[in-house]
């Protein structure tokens, strides 16, 4: 069983910049995928950011992020973090983390590849 604790949302403003963790507090494993979603309110959820096991590092990002979301991973802390930069109202949503069991060939941004979800942190950025 892995368990995630996320931390780090809050309230910015437009070109604002906020950095989640993902604190994995049980079940770690430096082979398996981990990535970012996000849901705003009667929206989808949508990938956000994966990354790969810790000796490669090897991450993907949903188009609408790419240039200003940057994940990484500190396999000593064993914590997954979300630097977000130039952050846009379009990104308030109810932010993720995710484990997936199991080798990590390659990170995905399909959410139902993931097994086991943290509670969620709440990012809001206004006009």
């Amino acid at each position: 069983q892995v368990q995630l604790v996320e931390s780090g949302g809050g309230s910015v403003q437009t070109g604002g910049s906020l950095r989640l963790s993902c604190v994995v507090a049980s079940g770690y494993t430096d082979r398996s995928c981990m990535g970012w979603f996000r849901q705003a309110p009667g929206k989808a959820r949508e990938g956000v950011a994966a990354i790969d096991s810790d000796s490669v590092q090897r991450t993907r990002y949903a188009d609408s992020v790419k240039g200003r979301f940057t994940s990484t991973k500190d396999n000593a802390a064993k914590t997954l973090y979300l630097q977000m930069v130039n952050l846009k109202p379009d990104d308030t949503a109810m932010y993720y983390c995710a484990a997936k069991s199991g080798f990590c060939w390659s990170p995905s941004l399909q959410d139902s590849e993931y097994n086991f979800w943290g509670q969620g942190t709440q990012v809001t950025v206004s006009s």
